[in-house]
């Protein structure tokens, strides 16, 4: 259901509504609270970092909006008539794509944050990533196959109907087919989520060993917060690349046969949600020119 999951994840970042609008202005601080929990800021830190989110929303707010603008109306075209795997996967990739942009505008900050976390608070954040993976470990490798498969059919529903609205039983069983025969390994993702955890980890003990080289040398350690990005986005180990280019065609194909069966109203409600992002995204674009 990649797909999908990118059409709503773009939609999460424009804003679809005016509470959603609000939430958009509200970024920097939601984006706040969630980092603070991982690592409980210090005085100092809590105020370069809320400066820090701030600069990066205007530079999202006047250089990716008109962008998204772009990407929503061509969706909208497409979403007309039938779309093919390929067409999923460009708009998967295009998503991924702007949210690669983002990361690479925020690594200054965040290597200029990672050369001041304490031994204290990378214990902390170790201790948050654990308490997160016993969570994802509860939902997708503990308990039965079936109770674990009910879980993936009713998030993957919950999500096509966000967007095309209820479901009919041909577009259910669709999903259904598409959860039996998906590639996904939790084992598999569920290891290389660990991965992902202990690059990070280390990388950021690495900067706290040598507190004092990284401050004589931000480029470098740019450099290296940029790579923890790219390892995170594009596994170092083939075999799980490769296992990750399965599950997206996988979530092409399906919303390619999920849409391709929809009614002329889903549709119509599709194209029009993207619509009002559209709107929204107007708005917000206009507040640049205040």
């Amino acid at each position: 259901m990649c797909w999908i999951i990118s059409l709503l994840l773009l939609a999460g970042v424009l804003g679809a509504c005016s509470a959603a609008k609000m939430a958009y202005d509200r970024a920097p601080d939601l984006a706040y609270w969630y980092l603070d929990g991982y690592v409980d800021f210090t005085g100092a830190q809590s105020l370069q970092v809320k400066d820090d989110l701030a600069k990066l929303q205007r530079w999202h707010r006047q250089t990716q909006l008109p962008d998204y603008r772009t990407t929503l109306q061509s969706l909208q075209q497409q979403l007309q008539g039938d779309v093919n795997t390929a067409q999923a996967c460009r708009a998967f990739a295009d998503v991924r794509g702007k949210l690669m942009r983002v990361s690479e505008q925020a690594a200054p900050a965040v290597a200029a944050l990672a050369s001041t976390l304490t031994n204290n608070q990378l214990t902390q954040l170790e201790r948050k990533f654990n308490r997160d993976n016993s969570k994802w470990k509860a939902d997708y490798l503990d308990g039965s196959p079936q109770s674990r498969r009910s879980k993936r059919y009713e998030q993957a529903v919950k999500r096509a109907e966000m967007l095309y609205g209820n479901l009919d039983d041909i577009q259910l069983e669709i999903i259904e087919q598409a959860i039996d025969q998906s590639s996904f390994e939790p084992a598999t993702t569920y290891s290389e989520r660990v991965r992902r955890q202990q690059d990070t980890l280390q990388s950021l003990r690495r900067f706290a060993q040598h507190r004092g080289s990284t401050h004589d040398n931000p480029e470098q350690s740019v450099k290296l917060i940029r790579a923890i990005f790219e390892r995170s986005l594009d596994s170092p180990d083939p075999a799980y690349r490769s296992y990750q280019n399965r599950l997206t065609e996988d979530g092409c194909k399906t919303f390619a046969r999920l849409h391709n069966s929809a009614s002329t109203d889903q549709r119509g409600r599709a194209i029009e949600k993207l619509r009002r992002y559209e709107q929204d995204l107007m708005v917000l674009t206009a507040q640049n020119e205040r």
